[in-house]
Formats: C-alpha cells, structure tokens, sequence
C-alpha cells in the first residue's frame, strides 16, 4: 500500500513540475527532464494534440465503446505516449485508440509517456509502434512501410531491422500498392485477405483485376480458387487455346534459378527463354530507391 501511495504522489509531483512555466522542459538536456522522460505522468485530455503521422486512418465504433466501457471499469492500464510540443502542450505519438476511448467516457486525463522528439523521430515511433500492432489491415500496413522508406529515407534492409520482419515480407506488402484503389479499398474493408491480393497482383491488366476481383466478392472464392481463375483469364486473354496462348515452356535449371533470383532481390524476376537458348531476365522495381537497392544488391555492395 506504502508503494501505491508513493507511485501517486509522484505523478503529482511531475504534473505539477509541467504545469510550472519556469520549469518549462524543451529538450533531454533541460534541467529535471531526467524527471519527466520515461516516467508515467497524467496528463490533461485537453492538452493532447493528435498526431498527424498516425497511420490508422479509421477506428472501429464499436471496439471503441468496447475498449471505453473496459476503461470506464478498470482505468486506463496502459498509457499512452506523447510527445512534448510547447508548455503544457503534446501530441500523440501511440494510443489513440485508449485516447479516443477516454474522452468517450469523460475523462479529464490519461496516464502519458512523455518522450522529446522532432517530426521526424515521431514519425517513425508512431509508424513502428502501430505496425506491431495486431489489427491494422494489410493497405495500412503497406502504407505505413511505404511512409517510412520514403519520409525517413529507409531502405528494405533497413526497414526490416527496424520492425523486426523479412525483406520478403515487407517487398509483399509494399507490392500490394500496386492494386488498384477499389481493390485496396475492398482489402480495407475486409472484403478480401492479403492472399487475395497478393494473387491479384500478377495480374498487369487493370481491368482484369477488377473483373476478378468482382468474381471473388460474388462468389466468396477462397485464395487457391482466385489463383486459379488468374491462370484461367491470364491464359484466355488472348482468345486463343491454351496451348497456342502459353508462352514457351521454361527449363527447371531456369524456374529454380529465377525462384532464387527473386527471393535474394526481395522482387518478382521474370524470364523468357528462346528455343535457340538465348533469353532476358526482368526485374521490377517500385521507386528510384527500390532501382538503388536492387542495383547494390547485384553489385555486392552493402
């Protein structure tokens, strides 16, 4: 009981040091920020700002009562983090959700993290943080690596130290941005998995993605079906008969060495072969940063 009553009597103590103007705390060097940062504080709701590097664009109405009502309960359990912005003034960098839930139920302030961050450190602790999150669908995550490849100048193999996943995993992702929007919308919306996606993706037509696209949602096609009636429209296209419209068979030594090829270079390789033997390998990229990190890949370089 002793603990708990010392626990609270300190986060007065560090309210109260945020609300002192004298003691206005800017940066990791100001005097007492050794006080404020990596402590739990309760903040005023109203003076949290939220951030505009959120990656979430949409939260469920009902899990918010949900998580409000818990709230109402048991309190906030987990604080969320900010960042400091000006006196008495901050802005989220994780938990809009438990934030949102909060205000629905009233109340006037949150347990908070407080970190000191510019835009940038921000960006990248909100983007992180939420794509370990659990419930973020595969656009937004897409989106979110995307976000920090381009605004934090990351690479693949950067970006995947940073969030603990394989290149391979993150090149999937970022492939996705490729559908068009009104399939991107419908992953969103839960109409469809990443699986369907990732096989409507080796379709280059757009107007054939979306005529299958339209045949999965009215025939609720699992992933194996839609592949399936990929290869059928990909092999139809041309009106010709299967046969006639296949493109020429390729030798095994060439599949296994494209698999390897595109699994070393995070990127799909495509090869054609000649009957005389003679071919070309293609390989796409998505940006000049994709072209540059494929290009240090083939030179050696780290």
């Amino acid at each position: 009981m002793a603990k708990a009553t010392k626990k609270q009597a300190l986060g007065r103590g560090l309210s109260a040091l945020l609300k002192d103007p004298q003691n206005d705390i800017k940066s990791a060097e100001d005097k007492n920020a050794d006080k404020l940062v990596g402590h739990i504080v309760e903040l005023d709701l109203a003076s949290i700002e939220v951030n505009p590097f959120q990656p979430r664009t949409s939260f469920n109405e009902e899990s918010l009562k949900e998580l409000a009502s818990s709230i109402r309960e048991l309190g906030v359990i987990q604080p969320i983090t900010v960042r400091k912005l000006d006196f008495n003034k901050y802005q989220l960098v994780s938990g809009e959700r438990r934030y949102r839930a909060s205000k629905l139920v009233g109340l006037e302030t949150i347990p908070s993290y407080i970190r000191i961050a510019n835009d940038q450190e921000s960006l990248e602790m909100a983007l992180v943080e939420n794509i370990q999150r659990q419930d973020l669908d595969p656009i937004e995550i897409a989106l979110s690596y995307q976000r920090l490849m381009d605004e934090i100048s990351l690479t693949q193999e950067q970006l995947s130290e940073r969030v603990g996943k394989n290149r391979s995993t993150i090149a999937n992702y970022l492939r996705l941005l490729k559908l068009d929007p009104i399939i991107q919308t419908g992953m969103r919306d839960g109409f469809m998995s990443m699986g369907h996606g990732r096989a409507l993706i080796n379709v280059d037509d757009p107007q054939m993605q979306l005529d299958i696209y339209e045949k999965v949602l009215e025939r609720s096609l699992s992933v194996r079906d839609t592949e399936k009636l990929v290869r059928e429209m990909q092999e139809g296209k041309t009106g010709k008969s299967k046969t006639a419209s296949r493109t020429p068979s390729v030798a095994p030594v060439y599949k296994k060495g494209v698999k390897e090829f595109s699994e070393y270079l995070g990127a799909r390789v495509d090869v054609k072969v000649s009957k005389k033997g003679s071919g070309k390998l293609t390989i796409p990229f998505n940006s000049e940063e994709d072209f540059n990190r494929i290009k240090k890949l083939i030179q050696g370089e780290d």
